[in-house]
């Protein structure tokens, strides 16, 4: 069955050629095996969530948040597959394996730099500003770039020759930065979430994606078995139940981690919850530039957030909704959790798994398959209850967390880190006498990037554009192009202790040879 089921099909025909063999039976699980053997993923163990973990072990990394999304996701799946009405809907759009739902979940996060969010950021920043390269760094193309390119555990050892069910469920934001696929998602009048330009950056194309230039042939060859089932921009539905369950968990999971840490705190949180219920009539009548005027006085913002929803996702906000939501968040998640305080007693425990545990449930249960749904939702969705109480507790992360002044001194610094490393690593290849003596790894990414943009240059060179938009021709611009590329590639797969100790030898602060045997 699976040599004639396009889902399952891989780039390499020969299976197991090279010597690799595969334990599992089925082509899913085969995926998820080979997703968990990989490096990639055992560096997710060093890698922040929001803020680096240290040895501490109350919070969160890339890897356990990876395994929580995943644990997330094989429920949905079964949960879909598991009623007669939602199980022939998802046969209809493309299909819903559990499998293959918790191999995209496990692989999703693949691509994320050191020092999550900010590095990312940075990344992309320097590959635009300082290298050209026209789709810049982005997480999830960075993963499907690991998945299809950069990890040669497969059998061909290019990438992970992974089924293209599953390649295609990592996709979460299918489109590239610009172009593809025609008309671009960006030019819908109510874009896709992730797919218009940045406010801060216009002309640059979505300010999130999924493949990079380099990887179009995969990202056309994923996505075929779906054609005519699900227009070019939507995701797959095991795409959208990783997205579902990567929110599902993210909006439960920091929250905890910051309560248990003390740094999620009862009395603001309180304060602007209370505050907008109290006075939810008052603040809706307030001008946009009078609430702007006092955004710093509680309930403001959750009132901004209100009219932020009103104007994105009119499909399915609801005021009455989003009002029970704000109440059972501060029910639950105030005057429950966050009421007791974490002292690492058997208790605290207790409290914080059980309020875990009964958010997932509940958020579990909530979801439904669409037929036809707004372009801001995959086919997969939360019933609106459960959907405007994730825009609450995301709120509250990052109302709370992720705009705390401590956190932004901390974030300027790692992005510093990351530019000078970056810097470095480029005078490094830039210098003839040193050639011989790169790492292996930033070695073998410039010559991989190379041939990339080299065939680009010759078979399809208007992709080849800088960042600037100006068409990118000749040797010299095509070899900067795969420089940056590597440059960016070999950071990328650092953990954030790997960034600080490489930066440490290459400025000559190491008192030893810094020797990591996967990176160099």
């Amino acid at each position: 069955m699976h040599e004639i089921d396009p889902r399952a099909a891989r780039r390499d025909p020969a299976g197991s050629a090279g010597g690799f063999t595969d334990l599992a039976a089925g082509p899913f699980r085969v995926d998820r095996d080979r997703i968990t053997a990989s490096p990639f993923f055992a560096r997710l163990g060093g890698v922040t969530q929001v803020v680096s973990a240290g040895d501490s072990g109350l919070l969160h990394n890339r890897l356990t948040h990876s395994l929580k999304v995943a644990q997330v996701a094989r429920a949905i799946a079964e949960r879909i597959i598991g009623a007669s009405e939602s199980a022939e809907l998802a046969t209809k759009l493309g299909g819903c394996d559990p499998d293959a739902c918790e191999a995209a979940a496990l692989a999703h996060d693949l691509g994320h730099p050191p020092f999550g969010h900010l590095g990312e950021q940075t990344l992309d920043r320097l590959a635009r500003h300082r290298f050209g390269l026209a789709d810049g760094f982005e997480g999830n193309a960075q993963t499907f770039r690991i998945l299809t390119t950069t990890d040669v555990r497969g059998p061909s050892a290019i990438g992970l020759d992974l089924t293209t069910a599953v390649r295609a469920a990592v996709l979460k934001y299918p489109w590239a930065r610009l172009h593809i696929p025609q008309p671009h998602p960006s030019a819908i009048p109510q874009p896709p979430r992730g797919a218009a330009e940045p406010d801060d950056a216009p002309g640059t194309g979505s300010s999130k994606f999924s493949a990079y230039v380099t990887e179009l042939d995969d990202f056309a060859q994923a996505r075929a078995p779906f054609a005519g089932r699900i227009e070019p921009w939507q995701q797959t539905v095991e795409a959208s139940v990783m997205d579902t369950a990567d929110d599902i968990a993210y909006a439960i999971h920091d929250l905890q981690d910051f309560h248990r840490i003390g740094v999620l705190q009862h009395a603001p949180v309180a304060a602007e919850l209370g505050e907008w219920l109290a006075h939810a009539a008052e603040l809706a009548a307030l001008s946009d530039a009078g609430l702007a005027a006092e955004l710093r006085r509680p309930g403001r913002s959750l009132e901004q957030l209100r009219r932020r929803m009103h104007l994105k996702d009119g499909w399915i906000v609801d005021d009455e909704a989003f009002t029970e939501a704000v109440a059972r968040v501060r029910h639950e998640l105030v005057d429950g959790l966050l009421d007791t305080g974490f002292d690492g007693s058997t208790e605290a425990e207790q409290a914080t798994a059980a309020f875990s545990a009964s958010w997932s449930s509940r958020l579990v249960n909530g979801v439904f398959l669409l037929s036809s749904p707004s372009t801001r939702s995959g086919h997969l969705s939360l019933r609106p209850a459960q959907w405007h109480e994730v825009q609450v507790l995301k709120f509250v992360h990052r109302r709370f967390v992720l705009l705390r002044p401590d956190l932004a001194l901390h974030q300027r610094g790692q992005a510093g880190l990351v530019t000078t490393l970056a810097d470095a690593l480029e005078s490094w290849l830039l210098d003839r006498d040193e050639l011989s003596r790169l790492p292996r790894r930033l070695h073998d990414l410039v010559e991989l990037a190379h041939e990339e943009y080299a065939g680009i240059a010759r078979t399809a060179p208007e992709l080849l554009i800088g960042a600037t938009g100006e068409r990118v021709e000749g040797p010299d611009a095509v070899q900067g192009l795969a420089r940056g590329r590597a440059v960016v590639d070999f950071i990328a797969s650092l953990t954030d202790k790997q960034a600080v100790t490489l930066l440490d030898a290459l400025s000559g602060r190491s008192g030893q040879p810094w020797s990591d045997s996967f990176v160099l």
